[in-house]
């Protein structure tokens, strides 16, 4: 019987080639393309070949946003870290295994529903007159601190938001880990939080470092957190492009700064690719 022939690799990947082509590739052309344009006064894009966008952006007023949003960003995903260390470690190690999956499903259930609506739930906690206000008045705690339009309620939403996306990760790597190394060290004198840093968490590497990319990276991005949440007392990156194409209608800058964001967003995907699965090897 003749031995049945396999397309080769290349065919195999046209499709997915195609569709990264289609839907990514151009895409980013496009919007290379048009950053080295300029605006007419009608708000029209005009072709050219200047960057003339891109030092714009990098003067003192607008750099300011992106300084802003790596700050913002950055403390979410620190937050993100130690609260999704600790739950995962309590999930994996201190929950039963048959209601591991009951608490999982409480953590992702948040997730069934709309972003914009888990935004509006925190504005209607956090308002003057909201829930947290009554709790606070019902502690007879007289003139209670006004969480909303501050940069607490903005912190406060996006951890609450991109939390579980660290969590997720992290678990998925303690669940793997073989407890019985745990129970050696301890056995040959160990304390719980020499263990915690020297076997758990170099061996959980790989979940740590998905884990504050999947964060990080869409939490320099965000806009409708701090737009809400926070009022829109504060201009971030997010927001600077949001209003570049839909308030101000200058498509070339609003481009430029998206290209930029993107090439930040590559360079620390970049990172986590070159040295995050190679430590996570070596451990």
């Amino acid at each position: 019987m003749p031995r049945r022939k396999f397309p080769s690799a290349a065919l195999l990947l046209l499709p997915t080639g195609l569709w990264m082509l289609v839907f990514l590739l151009t895409p980013l052309l496009i919007l290379f393309v048009y950053s080295l344009g300029s605006r007419d006064p009608l708000g029209r894009v005009v072709l050219g070949f200047n960057f003339v966008n891109y030092t714009r952006f990098f003067s003192m007023p607008y750099f300011w946003t992106l300084g802003r949003s790596m700050i913002l960003a950055g403390a979410t995903t620190l937050t993100c870290l130690f609260l999704g260390t600790s739950f995962a470690i309590w999930l994996a190690f201190k929950v039963p295994k048959k209601r591991q999956q009951f608490f999982m499903t409480l953590l992702v259930a948040p997730l069934w529903t709309s972003f914009l609506l888990r935004i509006y739930a925190w504005m209607t906690i956090l308002r003057p007159a909201g829930i947290l206000t009554s709790i606070f008045e019902t502690l007879h705690w007289h003139n209670p601190p006004v969480l909303l339009y501050t940069p607490y309620a903005v912190l406060l939403g996006m951890v609450y938001n991109y939390l579980p996306y660290m969590i997720l990760p992290i678990y998925a790597a303690m669940e793997k880990l073989d407890v019985r190394l745990l129970e050696a060290a301890a056995d040959l004198g160990s304390t719980p939080l020499r263990s915690l840093f020297k076997i758990t968490i170099p061996l959980s590497s790989r979940g740590l470092v998905a884990g504050c990319v999947m964060v990080f990276v869409p939490a320099l991005g965000d806009y409708v957190t701090p737009d809400l949440l926070g009022g829109a007392k504060t201009m971030f990156v997010g927001n600077l492009i949001q209003n570049q194409f839909l308030v101000v209608r200058d498509w070339p800058y609003g481009c430029a700064v998206s290209t930029i964001l993107i090439l930040i967003v590559s360079v620390f995907v970049w990172i986590y690719l070159k040295f995050g699965e190679t430590e996570a090897a070596a451990a």
